[in-house]
């Protein structure tokens, strides 16, 4: 399998995966669900296009890599304080799903961000050529 289509892929699940997460911040009341929150479509907005319109350009691998940098950032902010399932979360119904959310998009996103860094590589190795 080609490196740009595991990219894309695991870019569109890094978004499928944030979006599952703001949308449990929004209902557990996390988040407020004020014009902040439009802020954060538009980030997931520019990162799909930049995972589907820029393919294999040195544009859509950097906008790749901030999306997934930010995406892979997401955890490690709720492991501070009482930790991921402290707090809040942790007797609540649902709290197995979040959790899960979570590490799977730690763990998408860290992979996109690594295959980013690379496809930019790549595109800098192919320049030098």
């Amino acid at each position: 399998m080609k490196h740009t289509v595991t990219l894309t892929v695991t870019s569109l699940l890094s978004m499928l995966l944030l979006v599952f997460h703001l949308t449990e911040n929004l209902v557990r009341g996390f988040e407020p669900g004020r014009l902040p929150t439009i802020g954060g479509a538009l980030l997931l907005a520019v990162w799909l296009f930049g995972t589907l319109v820029l393919a294999e350009q040195r544009a859509g691998y950097v906008i790749m890599l901030l999306g997934a940098l930010l995406g892979s950032v997401v955890p490690v902010a709720y492991l501070r304080g009482a930790g991921l399932a402290g707090g809040r979360i942790a007797n609540s119904s649902g709290a197995f799903t979040w959790v899960w959310t979570l590490l799977a998009l730690g763990v998408t996103a860290t992979f996109s961000a690594v295959l980013s860094a690379r496809g930019l590589w790549s595109l800098r190795r192919d320049q030098s050529r």
